[in-house]
């Protein structure tokens, strides 16, 4: 199963490129699900299938032509089904504290619950072996890369903090409910948010696995080629492949006026830039159209122009963004693709069995495995977009905290 996820700053015609390569897939006979975690859902604008159409798109996947279906995730049965327990200890906890019940409501509806939700539902369609492939239309950029590095980072949580705090809260339950008048999370909510994380867990090793990719869509603008610079190298930071780039609406060359020709002249500039950023991954160009591409055959039309002879669904190549190298000498490399980032901009400590790695505003928490964690970092450097650190030896004293430098 091929799984193809398309982000790209707002407005960049994201959501049309992704319909477009779905319904270039089902037209070639592949059993097709798109489905979107962006919350404004515009798929069935894409297609022309409102509510009131011949097929309907709702809460369940729908097929709008031959081998392609359709599905706008319904987030409140999702947010029931997943976050029930851990709301209504938090509802508890605030009425306590004497909150407006509607307010209570709404500060226990947490942040971005619909894109992690569509998440959960992207996995439900991954085991169910029904699809021979699922795009996916993510939201823009920002919301999709925090949205991808929450299942590490509440991984971390779990872990770490989570037993401490459910062995603390058993012992002192009855203490801390006289004193604080507050009650105390029991085992449900404990075992719903481990549910959580367990199946956020399977969402990242989907999405990170030999199957699945990324696609960055932007327009040729230097501001959106600047996000999609940074796009590649969180990605690339949290594991997760990219497989190509599509620039669109960009103005075909010809005759016209002098403002048509300064846009095309601007255009091709920031598209040299964008070869020459993204050298090594396939950057396929998809012209201005003289109407807005709604429905399937003017998207299935859109992506076969867009693609090409080539194979938009090809698996994507290489290894991924992270590998460890065993060399002769006994050392072992971990080497983790950071496109476009150079020595100054990376930041990385040792904690234990941890690596910590951090670019700009995003940080990564690094679990070592076992061959690893016993070594102690002999050195780091950025090299041609990717950190490579060394490691060497027995480490004494595993639990310490240590800071290296990217040379």
């Amino acid at each position: 199963m091929r799984i193809v996820l398309f982000t790209g700053k707002g407005g960049v015609g994201k959501s049309t490129v992704a319909a477009g390569t779905a319904a270039l897939a089902a037209a070639g006979g592949l059993r097709t699900l798109i489905l979107s975690t962006d919350a404004a859902h515009s798929l069935a604008d894409a297609y022309g299938a409102d509510s009131s159409g011949p097929t309907p798109i709702g809460a369940e996947p729908t097929e709008i032509a031959d081998c392609l279906f359709v599905h706008q995730v319904d987030a409140q049965l999702r947010f029931e089904q997943s976050w029930a327990d851990i709301q209504r200890y938090l509802l508890s906890v605030l009425d306590a504290a004497g909150m407006d019940p509607v307010a209570a409501e709404e500060m226990t509806v947490i942040p971005g619950a619909e894109e992690v939700l569509a998440l959960l539902e992207l996995r439900l369609h991954a085991r169910s072996g029904e699809w021979d492939v699922i795009v996916v239309d993510c939201a823009p950029t920002a919301e999709t890369l925090r949205l991808l590095a929450l299942p590490e980072a509440l991984g971390w949580y779990m872990e770490r903090l989570l037993p401490i705090q459910r062995r603390l809260v058993k012992a002192l339950r009855p203490v801390l409910n006289r004193a604080a008048g507050v009650p105390m999370p029991g085992d449900t909510v404990f075992d719903a948010i481990t549910r959580l994380h367990g199946e956020l867990d399977e969402v990242q090793a989907l999405l990170a696995g030999p199957d699945a990719s990324v696609r960055l869509v932007l327009t040729p603008e230097n501001v959106v080629l600047a996000e999609a610079r940074r796009a590649y190298t969180s990605l690339s930071l949290f594991g997760y492949r990219v497989d190509g780039v599509i620039a669109n609406r960009v103005f075909p060359a010809g005759d016209g006026d002098a403002w048509r020709a300064g846009w095309v002249d601007a255009q091709q500039t920031v598209l040299k830039e964008v070869d020459q950023s993204f050298s090594g991954l396939p950057v396929w160009r998809s012209e201005y159209q003289p109407g807005e591409p709604v429905g399937v055959p003017a998207l299935t039309d859109l992506a076969t122009r867009l693609y090409g002879d080539d194979d938009p669904l090809a698996p994507p190549e290489g290894d991924g963004p992270f590998r460890v190298v065993r060399e002769d000498s006994g050392d072992a490399v971990v080497h983790l693709a950071l496109p476009f980032v150079t020595r100054a901009e990376v930041d990385l400590a040792r904690n234990g069995d941890e690596l910590v790695v951090t670019v700009g505003s995003s940080r990564r928490l690094l679990t070592l495995p076992a061959g690893l964690a016993r070594l102690r970092v002999a050195g780091a450097r950025v090299d041609g977009g990717e950190l490579q650190v060394r490691f060497r030896g027995q480490d004494p004293t595993p639990t310490t905290t240590s800071r290296e430098t990217a040379t």
